[in-house]
């Protein structure tokens, strides 16, 4: 089995085969799998045709509906059936490096795969709502240039299994089983966290259609958000076969500064992407595109840059919204955030223009959870730095 993985080229990934990673154990992950394929493997692993279907169904509901990973706890199965399926099969989760929460309540965890590639997620609470930010690869290849993220090599990309199994570790954390579409402190997802989700399509796309399905995890599509760097050639494919709402890295409003902060402009320009954000399948006025815009001292952050931003949206004739997000540093960066006054400002003339500009509040900036600052363990702690936080950490415990 292949997947296509991406490695980074000049501003843009060249797609070559790669083999998927399979467990040191042999066993096969059932999260992640459609219907069809969760009966193939049980038929293939020589299960009676007839009955793979109705063991297909009941696992089907033990692992979306329940969150159950233990066979043993799925009690309409047989007893004499649960050693066969743990022998050959899986229900996955990422494990947890490191969990830590923000002083504003966001949560942020490091996690690890079976094959030890490390990943990151994010869960942001609101009063009304809380939102999951989940990674689509390991690293990025983008090299957005005030983007931590972007600093990292991109080492592979996320399976299925991966990109469904950080929204159940999510549930679990926050007691969210058994399934039900009320009362839910996880009400939204964006695709927003380590990666490009444009660059790993088919994968994002079938775990999207897994947390969207109506039997599983029922999240509505209007409830999901996808965010790209401007991928223009798959946009169109990501409304048609997804359907979700579309936000757009946008940053700057000229060339020579996006091709700077977004070298991806290089390849596809501010024009073309506005042109296929027009195109984009589903938007209107109440269905409108998000453009992320970072605020970034004396680079994007101008009065004329606000009209020229406002000019753009009227040209393309764009059900827009922009979301405009304090720059988070990190360290070594070159940029700084921009004033709040002239955030205020350059949001004032973009809301009398008659379009939505609101700022964003930064959260989980204490932990690095913060647009931007992903970034796995390819910086890890020195082993002494570790030692002295360990030794500090018992100290303090007396």
């Amino acid at each position: 089995m292949n997947a296509l993985m991406s490695i980074p080229g000049a501003v843009d990934p060249v797609p070559v085969p790669r083999a998927v990673a399979v467990r040191a154990d042999g066993r096969i992950d059932l999260i992640g799998l459609t219907r069809d394929q969760l009966r193939e493997a049980l038929a293939d692993a020589g299960m009676e045709p007839k009955q793979a279907k109705l063991r297909a169904k009941q696992l089907w509901h033990w692992m979306y509906n329940r969150g159950v990973t233990d066979f043993t706890l799925m009690t309409d199965i047989a007893k004499a059936m649960h050693p066969w399926l743990a022998e050959r099969f899986v229900v996955g989760r990422p494990d947890v490096v490191t969990a830590q929460v923000s002083t504003d309540g966001t949560r942020k965890w490091l996690l690890r795969a079976h094959d030890g590639e490390e990943y990151e997620m994010v869960f942001i609470p609101d009063a009304d709502r809380g939102t999951l930010c989940v990674s689509s690869q390991v690293g990025c290849t983008l090299n957005c240039r005030f983007c931590h993220t972007g600093t990292m090599r991109l080492v592979r990309n996320l399976g299925p299994a991966e990109i469904v199994g950080q929204v159940m570790l999510a549930r679990d954390a926050l007691g969210e089983w058994p399934s039900q579409p009320e009362g839910r402190m996880l009400t939204n997802i964006v695709m927003m966290g380590m990666g490009e989700p444009l660059y790993n399509f088919e994968n994002v796309r079938d775990a999207l259609k897994l947390v969207m399905d109506g039997d599983g995890l029922g999240l509505s599509r209007r409830r999901i958000t996808l965010s790209t760097s401007g991928v223009v050639p798959m946009m169109a494919r990501a409304g048609e076969e997804i359907g979700v709402n579309l936000a757009v890295s946008l940053h700057a409003v000229t060339k020579e500064i996006r091709d700077e902060i977004v070298p991806l402009n290089r390849k596809y320009g501010i024009e073309e992407l506005l042109a296929a954000c027009a195109a984009y399948p589903g938007a209107n006025n109440a269905r409108r595109i998000t453009f992320e815009y970072v605020m970034l001292k004396d680079k994007n952050d101008s009065d004329e840059d606000a009209h020229e931003l406002v000019r753009l949206i009227r040209k393309y004739r764009l059900p827009a919204k922009v979301n405009l997000i304090p720059f988070n540093p990190w360290p070594g960066v070159a940029y700084e955030c921009s004033d709040p006054e002239r955030i205020r400002r350059f949001s004032d003339i973009v809301f009398k223009a008659g379009i939505s500009a609101p700022v964003r509040t930064p959260r989980g900036r204490d932990i690095m959870a913060a647009c931007g600052q992903l970034k796995s363990a390819s910086e890890k702690k020195s082993r002494a730095e570790l030692d002295r936080l360990a030794e500090e950490k018992q100290a303090a415990l007396g």
